[in-house]
């Protein structure tokens, strides 16, 4: 965007990255953002739990690729920025690691200034487009500018590709980021699933399409083929609580409550 030049919020109409800032309990949303939301909240009371639970993922998963040697990430849905964002995590344990954020929301353009602050040995960008153009967020200057695509980088796509409809070919989209990725590249995904509670899951994908936004959730089998050709990292395919938890596992019970699986595999 040309600097100045004006940014359509879309006030009235919901999206994705402000209800799920609704979800955080955050503030930037908006009252359509909202009443979807709370038609959401009514359904799926897990759903607050399950954003939680995908921020806390996103943070554990980043340590650990950084500790595994990772310096570049690659973050698309980045959402409404919420500290501690994934550069902040990643350069509180490697200052030299290198972060660009990919959102189509007008307002994560907005607060986009909150994600450039970096170490001073890092870089951060921003790139503002969607995740159904990978050549065109691969080709951006923003990421060839702060990203060496000789070296490996950690593709994030987290909360993200059940707002990918199979028409859209979610499949094609992620085996086009990662070809352009090194081995040694890792990819990063969490998903929402009908596996634990499919009555509520059906119903909260009736309340976001009626609310004008694409939504496909998927099994645990159609998860997996994301990961086709890549070396899933222990312990597989798991709920995102239980992926290399900090301390005791959450309670089986929550599994129902979070309804989405995680998973992390090496290239």
């Amino acid at each position: 965007m040309e600097p100045g030049s004006p940014v359509d919020l879309r006030q009235n109409q919901p999206h994705t990255a402000r209800m799920y800032d609704y979800y955080l309990g955050g503030k930037d949303h908006y009252s359509a953002d909202e009443e979807a939301a709370e038609q959401v909240v009514a359904i799926w009371p897990g759903v607050r739990a399950a954003a939680q639970q995908n921020r806390a993922f996103i943070h554990r998963v980043t340590r650990f690729l950084v500790n595994a040697g990772i310096r570049q990430f690659l973050d698309i849905g980045t959402g409404i920025p919420t500290e501690p964002n994934l550069h902040q995590v990643a350069q509180q344990v490697a200052p030299d690691a290198r972060v660009v954020y990919i959102d189509n929301d007008p307002i994560v353009l907005v607060h986009a200034r909150a994600l450039m602050v970096s170490s001073h040995e890092g870089r951060t960008n921003y790139v503002s487009a969607d995740v159904t153009t990978p050549e065109k967020i691969l080709n951006s200057p923003g990421l060839l500018e702060t990203l060496d695509l000789t070296q490996p980088v950690a593709l994030s796509l987290n909360a993200l590709m059940h707002f990918v409809p199979d028409e859209q070919d979610p499949y094609g989209i992620v085996d086009a980021l990662m070809d352009r990725l090194v081995p040694g590249s890792y990819l990063v995904m969490t998903h929402v699933t009908p596996d634990f509670d499919p009555t509520a899951i059906a119903t909260v994908v009736d309340i976001y399409r009626r609310s004008g936004l694409l939504c496909q959730v998927r099994s645990r089998h159609e998860f997996m083929r994301f990961f086709e050709g890549l070396e899933l990292v222990d312990p597989g395919i798991e709920v995102p609580h239980r992926w290399h938890p900090d301390g005791v596992a959450p309670p089986t019970k929550m599994d129902a409550q979070v309804s989405a699986y995680a998973g992390v595999a090496r290239k």
